[in-house]
């Protein structure tokens, strides 16, 4: 379509009133601008207290202690020291063969011989001396990549390790928080969909707020050939992993590790913390605990409680959550990624068993096929 234009009719009034029209609208708009950036200006300087620090490693190290580390679902128990010190956690690689569903066994890479690799527990302020073994029978080289580390490559440079081989580096733990470990030698997805990744917990100087029960739980996922559940020996398939096609998605390397009588046990009344890694390599958690709310989520791993009353929180991939929750009613809790088919077609399901006199206040069944009356 051709628009055909023409001047403009010589009424020099109009035209005043539309330049005056137009410099208005300009004049407004820029005095918006100006008042968004004073409005900036202001919030900045109001939360001056909230600025970026560039912390400092700790100036007065005190005494040193041997880490005590514990495999999944266990944790080390809770730091009662006030003050910081040269914390020595050994780790070993170890490549061995797991099960990872009934009847279905994988040729792991491990941290400590199990998946997930064990979990450390130190303090704010310590100095970490990291003595990185790879044991003799191991195929690969081996390294460690800790997400709690300033520094180039969280490690992973410094503990190139052969088969056989030791490594040893140290850190400043200065950020508190919950945070995932693991191996970032090449190819890191082979490495890592093998099973080789873990969790350290920094733990606030002042500590965490008192529960009754902590648990280590850490989704992952494994990329087979053969189909899900058929037994004897999977082998990785490198192109599932591509494309993001898990076989198996899990808690605690298995898809039984927390069902039957490997439940997790806890009682009415107690308090419940869960510190929930996912290793992926590449999908989101929707972590959720069918029967119960969390009353505190501390999202992405932070140190700090920043959500409650919480039914589902996502955890990406090579991320962390702490979840706590009270036990107010007997009976059993399923841990479940709530992208729902991974939960009961992939495996990522575990259990909780709380025990104790049931409380009907909080929840109890009238009528229906669950019903089994009194």
């Amino acid at each position: 379509m051709i628009v055909q234009t023409r001047p403009l009719a010589p009424s020099v009034p109009a035209s005043r009133f539309g330049v005056a029209f137009l410099l208005a609208i300009l004049a407004l708009l820029f005095s918006v601008s100006l008042t968004g950036c004073t409005g900036q200006a202001d919030a900045a300087e109001a939360g001056v207290n909230h600025a970026v620090p560039v912390r400092s490693p700790s100036e007065e190290i005190t005494g040193q202690e041997i880490a005590v580390v514990t495999h999944a679902p266990d944790v080390p128990p809770p730091i009662t020291r006030t003050h910081p010190t040269r914390v020595i956690v050994n780790l070993e690689t170890i490549e061995t063969v797991a099960q990872i569903a009934d009847s279905v066994d994988y040729p792991v890479w491990t941290f400590g011989g199990q998946v997930p690799g064990t979990f450390i527990r130190v303090r704010e302020g310590d100095l970490v001396e990291l003595h990185l073994h790879n044991a003799k029978g191991s195929t690969m080289p081996h390294n460690i990549d800790l997400h709690a580390v300033t520094g180039p490559g969280g490690g992973a440079g410094a503990s190139l390790t052969m088969p056989g081989g030791e490594s040893v580096f140290t850190f400043s733990a200065m950020n508190p928080g919950l945070y995932v470990y693991h191996c970032a030698t090449s190819p890191v997805p082979m490495h890592m969909a093998n099973g080789m990744y873990g969790m350290i917990l920094v733990e606030p100087k002042g500590g965490l707020p008192k529960v009754d029960k902590e648990f280590y739980v850490m989704q992952s996922e494994f990329y087979t050939k053969e189909a899900f559940g058929q037994h004897g020996m999977a082998h990785l398939d490198m192109e599932k992993g591509v494309e993001e096609k898990p076989t198996y998605v899990v808690f605690n390397g298995n898809v039984n590790s927390m069902i039957g009588d490997k439940a997790l046990q806890a009682n009415v009344g107690q308090r419940i913390r869960l510190f929930v890694g996912n290793a992926g390599p590449n999908l989101t958690s929707s972590f959720h605990v069918i029967g119960e709310i969390f009353d505190n989520v501390y999202q992405e791993g932070g140190s700090v409680a920043t959500q409650h009353n919480v039914q589902t929180t996502l955890i990406p991939a090579g991320g962390a959550a702490i979840v706590e929750f009270g036990a107010e009613k007997a009976g059993n809790l399923i841990m479940v990624d709530h992208a729902i088919f991974r939960a009961f077609n992939k495996g990522a399901l575990g259990m909780i068993k709380v025990n104790g006199q049931d409380n009907t206040k909080v929840f109890a069944a009238v009528k229906g096929l669950g019903f089994k009356g009194e």
